[in-house]
Parts: C-alpha cells; sequence; structure tokens
C-alpha cells in the first residue's frame, strides 16, 4: 500500500512546525507518556487509522507496556490491566473521538468528574489536545491512506 501523497504535514512545513510545538506543550502537562499512547490507540482504533495504531503499538512497547496490556485496549472494560485514572482517559478518548455516535452532550458532567479526580488541570490539558491531536492525524492519515509502518519524522 502507497499514501496518495506526501503527508500535508510535510508539503507544507508551517504545519510541522506547529504540530511540533504542540507536542511540545503537552510534554509539558506531565501526562504519562502510557497513557498518552493508550488514548492515542484507542482513538486511533476507533478510527481505523492503521498508520497510528501501528505507531501507538510500536511506542507502547519501546516504553516496555506488556502486550497483555496493549492487546486489551481495544476492550479496555473487559480486560483487568488497567487502573482507574487509565479507564477515566479511555472513557474520555472514545468520547471525544465518537462525536457523531453522540445523541447528548459529547462529554458529560460525570465523566467529566471522573476524569478530573485523577488528572490536575495540567495533565487534563494534555490529555486533552493528546486525544484532539489524535484524531487529527487519524483524519489526514485515513485521507490520504497512509500505510501502516510509516513514521513521522
Amino acid at each position: 500500500m502507497q499514501a496518495r501523497m506526501t503527508n500535508p504535514a510535510y508539503v507544507l512545513p508551517g504545519a510541522m512546525k506547529g504540530i511540533g510545538t504542540l507536542f511540545q506543550a503537552i510534554g509539558e502537562g506531565g501526562l504519562r507518556q502510557d497513557v498518552a499512547e493508550i488514548v492515542g490507540l484507542r482513538a486511533s482504533q476507533i478510527n481505523g487509522c492503521g498508520a497510528c495504531v501501528h505507531g501507538h503499538v510500536a511506542n507502547l512497547r519501546k516504553a516496555g507496556v506488556s502486550e497483555e496490556r496493549i492487546a486489551a485496549v481495544a476492550a479496555w472494560r473487559h480486560a483487568p490491566f488497567f487502573s482507574d485514572a487509565e479507564r477515566a482517559a479511555l472513557k474520555l478518548a472514545e468520547a471525544m473521538t465518537r462525536l457523531s455516535d453522540l445523541s447528548g452532550e459529547s462529554v458529560p458532567d460525570a465523566l467529566w468528574d471522573e476524569v478530573a479526580d485523577h488528572f490536575d488541570e495540567k495533565e487534563l490539558s494534555a490529555l486533552i489536545l493528546t486525544v484532539a491531536v489524535t484524531n487529527m492525524f487519524n483524519r489526514i492519515n485515513t485521507t490520504v491512506q497512509e500505510p501502516a509502518g510509516t513514521t513521522w519524522g
């Protein structure tokens, strides 16, 4: 499989600069990397982005996350491998990703309160931006048909 075109972030150099700045800010939020990768993986699974699923799995492996936990992300509700904080983050990631599936608020107060119980304001900011950026990448990669195994430099 070959992408339809060069990734737009490479075609427009200012985009890559902006993405780098956004990642730097996210990194300042103090969110654990494994949590960021788990929510990124879940959003990418929902959106069917093979390039991002591949990348998040590789990053989780590199971070030493067990194969058991990685494999269970798609079925996290039925797996004992996630903490309450991780479960709250995964619920938020799904709510933010599945906007078109909702008939009510995208993030109900009860979910917001649950997530806020586990993450401080900086971590929560990093979590929200991580899910939002992942959804952006998913949309770019699925549009240009970026193949799994492709990495952003």
